[in-house]
């Protein structure tokens, strides 16, 4: 059912500009498996000597590092003086797997999962590969099995900008070309919405590009400065675009019958008439979700607004579970169970910045106010997790397990009681589970059925 007949399901639209308060559930750990940091795939056979290495820009200056394991990965979060070491060094031989920005459930325990660009910008993931995986979690033994990856490439030479592969015949994606966050396998075709564009494009199963397209809100068409057309001037001066870097699409859903997609921006588009980002009437800053047709390849004049509780805050993802109900992350930046916080001045042996938000919301399009703002149904702590059975491999203290990561970038229902959530873990930069040691790709399954049945 199109989200833009949503009136015809007979729910009474909230008033305009008010807020329902989103209810609490619980939720209890069902499952936790984990996949090591340092897991890597070889590249195509056909794919440039080059891609044989990963991360050989990722370290200061992005310059490039010509010995192997010589750099080692570090996280500060917001205080130089506490500054961690993961533990893990780079350049690294392989592609790695690893920062999951995108899940969606295949059936029989089986999850496709999307990779982020590589190192976290464009200027230095260019020897990263974009790649899809099929995983399949073994919530009793904790592993998670790699069933298949699949090399994202533009042998046709359907993308227009140039790529960091060029001027070969296979054209692999990598992290320099685009920085995937959302992802919906539709039939024969997989959809990916990307944060530099931002743009929306689809490739087939083999994962070669077969469309793309501009993104358009309100008729006008949107970009970020690490669209492939922004140009910095040849003179000081004022450069404007809406989209701020690092801030396009995030989470992608799909309606139940793939005849929609709804990409979501991570953060609140820049009005340049009021000179500053969006809010509304009230303050509260907001999301765009927009709608695009996928049969017609084109955006609708369909958009709604997704209201965050603070403004430092950011969406991981976006997946519906019904005609008018999703999941969405919304998180803080932080990362680092607060219970082993820094007292005092911060130190590199304490999380300096633990974290402290990290949802799981549902919301309703049905719900939504007459402006577009859609409803908050309720929400699930990730901060506040029953482990009553030590079902936990790690993260449960006197019964209560965290997700403590600062990107938590991936959420899925599994069936009528259970959603899925896992990290980006941000290879080799991030460490919010265990001080001094590089975050693995973490699954939790959550049994949550009050979230599920609420409306």
């Amino acid at each position: 059912m199109r989200l833009i007949r949503i009136a015809a399901l007979g729910v009474t639209a909230l008033a305009a500009g008010s807020i329902s308060a989103a209810e609490p559930f619980p939720a209890t750990l069902a499952g936790h498996a984990a996949l090591p940091a340092m897991t890597f795939v070889a590249p195509p056979a056909d794919a440039p000597a080059m891609f044989t290495t990963s991360g050989t820009f990722a370290g200061p200056g992005n310059l490039r590092i010509d010995t192997l394991n010589q750099v080692e990965g570090t996280t500060w979060i917001s205080a130089p003086e506490a500054t961690r070491g993961t533990g893990l060094y780079f350049p690294f031989v392989g592609q790695p797997v690893q920062g999951f920005s995108g899940i969606k459930a295949m059936g029989d325990g089986e999850y496709m999962m999307l990779v982020d660009n590589g190192f976290g910008s464009k200027v230095n993931s260019p020897d990263a590969m974009l790649q899809v995986h099929r995983v399949r979690p073994d919530w009793e033994t904790g592993r998670v099995e790699i069933l298949e990856s699949t090399f994202l490439s533009d042998p046709d030479g359907v993308l227009q900008f140039r790529l960091t592969t060029e001027a070969t015949d296979t054209r692999y994606l990598t992290g320099a070309d685009f920085d995937l966050e959302g992802m919906q396998p539709i039939g024969d075709e997989i959809w990916f919405g990307d944060e530099f564009g931002p743009y929306v494009f689809a490739t087939n199963t083999d994962g070669e590009v077969i469309y793309i397209t501009e993104t358009y809100v309100d008729g006008e068409v949107v970009q970020s400065p690490d669209h492939h057309g922004v140009r910095m001037p040849s003179v000081p001066g004022e450069v404007t675009f809406p989209v701020r870097r690092s801030r396009g699409f995030e989470g992608m859903a799909a309606s139940v019958d793939g005849t929609f997609l709804y990409p979501m921006f991570e953060g609140p588009l820049w009005d340049a008439e009021a000179g500053a980002f969006e809010t509304d009437a009230d303050g509260n800053a907001y999301l765009r979700i927009i709608e695009f047709d996928v049969a017609a390849r084109e955006f609708t004049e369909r958009s709604w607004q997704y209201r965050l509780e603070d403004p430092s805050h950011n969406i991981g993802d976006f997946n519906m579970i019904d005609e008018t109900r999703g999941l969405v992350i919304e998180r803080d930046g932080n990362e680092g169970d607060p219970r082993m916080a820094c007292e005092g001045e911060p130190t590199p042996d304490c999380f300096n910045a633990p974290a402290t938000f990290k949802r799981v919301y549902l919301i309703d399009f049905a719900g939504a106010t007459d402006d577009g703002f859609v409803e908050k149904v309720g929400y699930v702590d990730l901060m506040d997790i029953a482990d009553p059975d030590g079902v936990a491999l790690h993260g449960t203290i006197d019964g209560i397990f965290t997700f403590p990561f600062v990107t938590i970038e991936d959420v899925d229902m599994v069936d009528a009681e259970h959603i899925i959530v896992a990290n980006d873990n941000n290879l080799p930069f991030s460490t919010g589970r265990t001080i001094g040691e590089a975050d693995m790709n973490e699954f939790i399954l959550l049994h949550v059925p009050e979230l599920l049945a609420a409306e």
